[in-house]
């Protein structure tokens, strides 16, 4: 089997996870997300985002999250302001434009949007005499990290929340690697400041130690009228809510969440050193879980023969942008092995 670091969710879930999951097997419960368990996993987050007005809903998947939270919060004139690079502008297969709203695409900076720039922007927009002839901009649509393991400073997303307010415009944050973000060394950004700094966001498990899940959080009570309603009218209800209840209670559980992020990181700072002593540049600096590194054409189907990883996007006519990930299930082993591999290539 060849070594992989093409993705942080081809694996199963945190041990920890999966033994819950088995103990509470035989025991009935309450549907829909009302079980003990579901409840007990949204106190816990609800304490770690230090905002006791939040409110809390867990869905399966990044995708689905996405397209029914931004499906709920716009009108059907509205369409929602995300970087060219946004996942739901390149990777989410039309999802949000299926449910009958515009992505409304602004060049990114290393996959950032600029406060300033977003601020132009809406001005234009607000100023344009046609106004009624076009899509509104309705919502403000981030990730953290980005689609290039970028990250937002504290005042870089404290600009644009400013921004968002100014243009009366509910800011929504996608963190489907909010672990691995967090966890991040220079990191200024805490669960609570990001609670504080949006109006909605939501907290992966998928690629976090989850089997499946996402736990979506509007922050201080702003959730949209009728969100049980429109969670179901997208097929995204589970009847058997338990399921990702069940899990993250056990991620919030002792910090583990975090504590199997921070792992993942240790690894990809590992992964970095070892493809830079190996000559490798790096496309942008992540201090994240994906490393972007350029390969030259003509030695990455000799590395790919042993390792599995990403080929992102042409680099020049000589070279491709290939992404290696890390993961909270990496194991030293892993990267011993790799070690070995490279050492090989050089």
């Amino acid at each position: 089997m060849k070594l992989t670091f093409e993705s942080d969710y081809n694996n199963g879930a945190h041990p920890a996870v999966l033994r819950r999951l088995l103990e509470t097997n035989d025991e009935k419960s309450e549907t829909y997300g009302f079980d003990e368990w579901s409840l007990s996993a949204k106190e816990k987050i609800k304490k770690a985002c230090e905002d006791k007005d939040a409110q809390v809903t867990f869905l399966v998947g990044g995708t689905q999250t996405n397209s029914t939270v931004l499906a709920t919060m716009l009108q059907p004139y509205e369409g929602v302001v995300s970087v060219d690079t946004g996942h739901i502008a390149v990777h989410e297969a039309g999802a949000v434009e299926r449910t009958g709203h515009k992505v409304l695409a602004l060049p990114g900076h290393d996959g950032k949007l600029d406060a300033t720039e977003l601020d132009a922007y809406l001005k234009v927009r607000e100023a344009d005499p046609d106004a009624d002839h076009c899509v509104w901009p309705g919502i403000v649509y981030i990730t953290f990290p980005t689609e290039y393991g970028t990250l937002y400073t504290a005042s870089e997303l404290s600009a644009i929340h400013s921004v968002c307010q100014r243009h009366g415009l509910p800011l929504y944050v996608d963190g489907a690697r909010l672990g691995y973000g967090i966890m991040a060394p220079g990191n200024d950004i805490s669960l609570p400041f990001l609670a504080h700094h949006c109006d909605a966001f939501y907290i992966g498990g998928t690629k976090v130690g989850a089997l499946c899940g996402e736990a979506v959080v509007f922050t201080h009570a702003n959730e949209p009228r009728h969100f049980f309603t429109m969670v179901k009218q997208h097929g995204a209800l589970l009847a058997k809510g338990r399921l990702t209840g069940i899990q993250f209670d056990t991620l919030f559980t002792d910090n583990l969440y975090f504590r199997i992020a921070r792992h993942a990181i240790d690894m990809a700072q590992r992964l970095k050193q070892l493809l830079a002593d190996c000559g490798f540049e790096f496309y942008l600096d992540s201090p994240t879980n994906q490393q972007f590194v350029i390969i030259p054409n003509d030695r990455i189907g000799r590395l790919a023969e042993q390792v599995e990883f990403s080929r992102w996007a042409p680099y020049d006519e000589k070279s491709t942008v290939c992404r290696f990930v890390t993961s909270w299930a990496t194991t030293e082993e892993e990267m011993q092995q790799l070690e070995k591999i490279l050492n090989n290539y050089k």
